[in-house]
């Protein structure tokens, strides 16, 4: 196979956007945007014992037998919303037996299957046997990728000084370089979470005044002089530094480790008794580089950079130069960590956390190749090329090891029930092939965030029982394909009601009680959604540790440092144990919440809104929607620290529209707003975002044109054409409108 032409061109994509005008180079019934062309074959390929002929005439064959599948089950989707639709106009007040009979007889809920357990091999330890936190951080900001993949480690002293778990009263605010007070404050509470991770056999880690290695173990010297040892003398591993005075002790608790460091003459060091200057935690132990909702790739130059920065995470050299006052520095990948046991044997722990890579869903196409003139769908082009560049960690092409076990690690979003599990479980299969892996190499992360998938999670993961290493739950998707669905029942109750419906709550324990009922735990991740607030860490501190308590072995934190003190509820709690406690008393739990799971949560029968609640919550919805399109949209960011009507910094992603948009549609489609308030609406809150983004110099303002802005025509479409969008999505209008705002800004520099 052999470059034929080179062309210009461009094709429709998914529901009939145009896509933006590319450089092509044919190979075969492929035509491949150059610029990705270039780089799979000078970067991608070599290095990789995949031959670039056979690559090429790998993919055609995949996609000329899977693109008609896909196809196939997109139109599925879009045949059963319209049962659903036609059930509801028909008769919107139906029981809920006669509802849910109706879901089964058209195929919607399926009947479960026996649970068996999975049997994914070869799954590395941070996955199957540890519990802690996990980052999502988007693809191409090699910023964030090497923030989230250097997380593996935190300070907690500096988690606690620079957040509001450590309260500024008495004087203690974080002003100025270092402030004492507020120093011994973090320090008395970094002790006292000591004594949950180490706990001593008698006294208290605060106020100690020495730790010495000796043969028998660590022996810790009290407070008032008086000497102890660990209660669990196991729970030392190594040191770092001379026996006689380490540097370092390195303890276990509960699968995740904590280094104790010691410096008498670190600014902090020298003013405590035992030379203690900072407990480093292992926090992140996973992440998940993301190609899809925090991401915005609508073309070949996009997807390029998205796959250039996976390359260097898996080769080990993505690096980038950053300022800091007047100085510059590199930051690149952390190294592994070294100690020595009492024994003196190498002990050497992983710097960097483990790495999943989140492809798109089976909806979007992208222009970056084209199968026989036709865009191609985007997550079997990210199949084909994420695992193609996580081979070189396989190869072992980089100085540091992601993947022990010689896994990839995919998380697969947006399936639509088990079918679409089992297609995603042959594309894998196909992609090994072509790429010469061992059968399930690829494993797969379901993100069970669509309704058909919460109500057949159980088939769904049979459906790749031999893949499956994760599964989690998503409240904004969730939601929003919960409104979609229903759109024509009824009303939906306002955002925060919806929170507090028993749907909501059967929904998280039944992905537990599934999870561990096809027998997830030791094999695979249970995870939870993400804690919104960064600036509010004291808050998720006394929320989030409700995760683990459910059985969760992971859970979403929105930065490292919420990594680092998320970290230590996995220490208060052990996790693995509440799995079994639940696993025992809810043999059958994952079917005993179905009912529960279809309660729809509409307005209660007879509750009227006043008109003010109904301006604050369009208000609340508009200002979300907004405050996020104009940026990915005009600048093209798909993750940020968003302001919220309030001015309170939410890190959002394009599910944040999802749920958004799709709630105001149905309240214009049950006639509690108009259009004419949504518009209202809409312009008072493009001023309130356009003054909230005025210190942004990249900022595109909306007004005083609204008309003309791109952004803010992008936010319309989503309100007043999302009951007509696939599932509620928002992908096709954001793509449609992020292409043209590109041309725009590529238009105005020419």
């Amino acid at each position: 196979m052999s470059t034929v032409s080179t062309k210009t061109t461009s094709s429709p994509g998914a529901n009939g956007i145009s896509a933006s005008a590319e450089r092509y180079v044919t190979k075969g019934k492929l035509s491949v945007a150059s610029e990705l062309l270039n780089f799979i074959e000078s970067s991608a390929l070599p290095n990789s014992q995949t031959d670039a002929l056979a690559f090429w005439q790998g993919f055609e064959k995949v996609l000329e037998s899977l693109m008609p599948l896909n196809k196939a089950l997109l139109n599925e989707r879009e045949t059963l919303q319209k049962q659903i639709d036609d059930f509801h106009r028909v008769d919107a007040n139906a029981p809920a037996n006669e509802y849910k009979s109706f879901l089964s007889t058209i195929g919607y809920l399926q009947a479960p299957p026996i649970p068996k357990s999975i049997e994914t091999q070869n799954v590395d330890a941070e996955i199957a046997t540890m519990a802690g936190p996990q980052l999502v951080v988007p693809i191409n900001n090699a910023r964030y990728a090497l923030n989230a993949v250097n997380a593996r480690w935190g300070s907690l002293y500096d988690a606690l000084y620079g957040t509001d778990v450590i309260s500024d009263e008495g004087g203690a605010e974080a002003k100025g370089a270092y402030n004492p007070a507020r120093g011994n404050k973090v320090i008395l509470k970094a002790r006292e979470y000591l004594d949950t991770i180490a706990p001593l056999n008698v006294g208290s880690h605060v106020g100690s005044q020495d730790y010495q290695l000796r043969d028998a173990g660590l022996s810790i010297t009290l407070a008032d002089g008086s000497e102890t040892t660990l209660q669990d003398p196991s729970q030392l591993i190594g040191f770092q530094g001379e026996i006689e005075s380490p540097t370092a002790i390195l303890v276990s608790h509960n699968g995740l480790h904590a280094e104790i460091q010691f410096d008498n003459s670190h600014p902090i060091g020298k003013t405590d008794p035992a030379g203690m200057k900072d407990i480093v935690l292992e926090a992140a132990i996973t992440t998940i580089m993301d190609c899809e909702d925090s991401v915005a790739a609508v073309d070949a130059e996009d997807k390029t950079l998205v796959y250039q920065n996976w390359l260097g995470l898996m080769q080990g050299n993505l690096r980038i130069q950053l300022d800091k006052g007047d100085k510059t520095f590199t930051r690149s990948m952390n190294p592994d960590r070294e100690y020595r046991s009492l024994q003196n044997e190498k002990i050497t722990l992983s710097g960097r956390s483990l790495m999943f890579i989140r492809n798109v869903g089976h909806l979007m196409t992208n222009s970056a190749i084209l199968f026989e003139g036709e865009e191609i769908p985007e997550g079997i082009m990210d199949a084909m090329i994420t695992s193609l560049i996580a081979k070189h960690d396989l190869l072992n092409n980089s100085p540091f090891k992601n993947a022990k076990e010689n896994s990839i690690y995919i998380v697969k979003p947006k399936m639509h029930g088990p079918d679409e599990v089992a297609f995603t479980n042959r594309l894998f299969s196909s992609v090994e092939q072509v790429l010469g892996l061992a059968k399930n190499t690829i494993k797969i992360g379901i993100m069970d965030e669509e309704r058909r998938t919460s109500l057949n999670l159980g088939a769904c993961i049979q459906a790749a029982n031999e893949r499956v290493v994760f599964i989690n739950t998503g409240f904004l998707d969730r939601t929003g394909d919960e409104i979609h669905t229903s759109m024509l029942k009824g009303a939906f109750a306002p955002k925060a009601e919806i929170k507090t419906r028993p749907w909501l709550n059967a929904y998280e324990l039944a992905n537990v009680a599934t999870g561990l009922n096809f027998g997830l735990s030791g094999r695979a991740q249970i995870g939870k959604g993400m804690w919104p607030i960064p600036d509010q860490m004291a808050n998720m501190m006394a929320v989030k540790i409700g995760h683990p308590k459910t059985g969760a072995n992971t859970a979403w934190v929105p930065s490292p440092t919420a990594a680092t003190l998320h970290a230590l509820h996995y220490h208060q709690i052990d996790v693995f144990e509440q799995q079994r406690n639940i696993l025992s008393d809810n043999k059958n739990a994952h079917l005993d919440y179905i009912d529960t799971i279809l309660e729809i949560p509409l307005m209660e029968k007879g509750a009227k809104l006043s008109p003010q609640e109904v301006t604050n919550e369009l208000d609340n919805n508009v200002q979300g929607i907004l405050g996020y399109v104009v940026r990915w949209v005009h600048q093209g960011i798909g993750c940020s620290k968003v302001p919220d009507i309030n001015g309170v910094g939410l890190m959002e992603d394009r599910a944040t529209l999802r749920i958004s948009s799709q709630h105001i549609a149905n309240w214009l489609e049950h006639g509690l707003v108009t259009a004419e308030q949504v518009n209202e609406s809409l312009q008072r809150m493009a001023a309130l975002v356009d003054s909230q983004n005025e210190s942004d110099a990249e900022y595109i303002p909306m007004l005083p044109d609204l008309a003309n802005s791109i952004g803010f025509q992008a936010a319309k479409d989503l309100i007043f054409l999302g009951k007509e969008q696939p599932s509620g999505y928002t992908e096709p209008l954001l793509h449609a409108r992020r292409r043209e705002m590109k041309a725009k800004l590529k238009d105005a520099a020419s």
